[in-house]
């Protein structure tokens, strides 16, 4: 399994239309090969900015990096960085292998 994740700084005074963009447009990722989910979070409030992250979760790097190479990528992110910017400075990006993954109990059942 392999995760990719973004991690935003959004200006306070962004943060609404932020959080929209992020909650209402449609996702094309649902249909790319390889693809297990997406989650899109808030985190702490800082002075000057909010914390966000994005992360998704793939069957492989394989898969991961297939996607970013398609039609399908170029169409989800068309027009970014073109608009009024919402955050203090570009997405920082990581990336994981999972090596290990433990299950609770409520999810198992």
């Amino acid at each position: 399994m392999f995760i990719a994740m973004s991690h935003f700084k959004v200006r306070p005074e962004k943060e609404a239309e932020f959080k929209n963009r992020w909650l209402e447009r449609e996702v094309l990722l649902n249909t790319a090969s390889g693809f297990l989910m997406i989650q899109f979070m808030r985190g702490n409030v800082f002075p000057d900015y909010v914390a966000y992250a994005s992360q998704t979760v793939w069957t492989s790097r394989e898969a991961y990096e297939a996607w970013r190479k398609s039609e399908l990528f170029h169409a989800a992110h068309k027009g970014v960085g073109q608009r009024e910017a919402l955050t203090l400075e570009k997405r920082a990006f990581s990336s994981y292998e999972v090596l290990r993954t433990v299950i609770g109990q409520e999810q198992a059942a």
